[in-house]
């Protein structure tokens, strides 16, 4: 084990870029414990610094035949499923730079390093956004978002992170680098390596750049909050879905989620618009008017009372996660979603894509839960378990019939099999 950190060592010869296991931080070591099969760790994690440091370590690994995990900030190392055998975990998080800001263009051009939280300040300053909502957006690394495609509620009004990319360079499992896409948000049609890479878990191939679309920042934001009974937010939701209001975030909240958060009793819908001043009120009324025809309880939240109800929501989703909790992505047809939440006590689900995140405290609710989504059309998927969940469930639950096709693709592009290996569907 200390031969092959000591020849990563020799290939990026700067200090601190090579810690052996027994000398990685606890926390950091907790956190590469539960990606991986019991029984099993790494030799070393390797952090370069630069994409060509990055080729280079990967060229190594290929010609030695190591197993590779690569990883950003760690923060959603767990999702997924367990990485068999590895060798080296190689993280991005120190190429980090900023390549190009195109503020005309709204475009942004980041290495796969920065963090989420670090390139929203900088667009800040010239009042844009980039439109995604991820998980631990303070820790999440910008590869790690695109190699997980955690979008967030604000798919609702500007899509998947699928939609938002316009660019990708990458580091092939050979050690060469490859790009696809561009810098401008009109690109020539062509095999589309970008919607491959994005939710592919780095068993492609491991993201260093990417480009983004970005917006204008909105001058006025409002919410609206309807709690009640689970026959009227269904209703609520679909005249939502079907009207012209147009939300940039627009959720269904189990019960527990909403009574946690102060909101009331029942289930719940929060609905987000952002525009000029005169567009959020007059939406926020027509939505409130459409919960109380309903007999919902309703209120809007602006301002500062807004801005902390947006940041206690997610805190509350994971406030509850220990090491025994199940956390997982579902994806059920919209007009199915309340009666899902209906049956959990933490759950979120986007009301017009129908995905969402629920929360578990056994295997067996999450069977369950999976074959009601499964009758409509569904799916569940596990995030994060305890490692002996894992072992014991598929982690994926996929019955579609695309997994030779995905095994075909990752012949492709990875034919030793090296990088994070048993992460993605069916232990690709």
């Amino acid at each position: 084990m200390k031969a092959i950190a000591s020849c990563l060592a020799s290939i990026i010869d700067e200090e601190n870029s090579v810690n052996l296991w027994e000398n990685i931080e606890p926390t950091q070591k907790e956190l590469l414990t539960q990606a991986m099969a019991s029984g099993t760790h790494p030799s070393c994690i390797v952090y370069p610094h630069t994409q060509e440091q990055l080729a280079a370590v990967i060229a190594e690994a290929h010609r030695q035949n190591w197993r590779v995990l690569p990883c950003g900030s760690s923060s959603k190392l767990s999702w997924g499923g367990l990485a068999q055998n590895i060798d080296v975990v190689v993280s991005t998080e120190r190429i980090n730079r900023l390549i190009e800001h195109a503020v005309g263009d709204l475009t942004v051009t980041v290495e796969a390093g920065m963090k989420f939280s670090h390139l929203q300040t900088m667009l800040a300053k010239s009042r844009q956004f980039l439109a995604l909502d991820p998980t631990a957006p303070e820790l999440a690394t910008i590869g790690g978002i695109v190699a997980t495609g955690d979008t967030g509620s604000l798919r609702q009004r500007f899509g998947s992170v699928r939609d938002q990319l316009l660019g990708i360079t990458f580091v092939r499992a050979d050690g060469q680098i490859a790009k696809a896409g561009g810098r401008v948000v009109k690109n020539v049609a062509g095999y589309d390596l970008m919607k491959l890479f994005t939710g592919s878990y780095g068993t492609l191939g491991i993201i260093t750049q990417v480009t983004f679309r970005v917006y204008p920042q909105q001058e006025t934001s409002g919410t609206v909050v309807l709690t009640g009974t689970a026959e009227a937010i269904s209703q609520a939701a679909g005249t939502l879905r079907g009207s012209a209001l147009t939300p940039t975030q627009a959720d269904l909240l189990s019960t527990k989620l909403v009574s946690s958060l102060g909101l009331g009793k029942g289930l719940g819908l929060i609905a987000r618009f952002q525009s000029i001043s005169e567009s959020v009120d007059e939406q926020s009324n027509r939505l409130l008017e459409v919960g109380h025809k309903l007999g919902l309880d309703g209120a809007i939240y602006s301002a500062a009372n807004e801005a902390n109800l947006w940041q206690r929501l997610p805190e509350q989703m994971q406030s509850s996660h220990t090491k025994s909790v199940i956390s997982c992505k579902i994806g059920v047809l919209p007009a199915a979603a309340v009666e899902i939440l209906s049956q959990v006590e933490i759950g979120l689900i986007h009301i017009s894509s129908g995905l969402g995140v629920l929360q578990f405290d056994s295997q067996n609710q999450v069977l369950k839960l999976r074959d009601i989504c499964q009758r409509y059309s569904g799916f569940l998927s596990i995030l994060a378990a305890p490692v002996t969940v894992k072992q014991k469930i598929d982690v994926w639950g996929y019955t579609g019939n695309a997994l030779q096709l995905m095994r075909g693709i990752k012949a492709q592009f990875d034919d030793k099999n090296i990088l994070s290996p048993g992460r993605f569907v069916g232990g690709i």
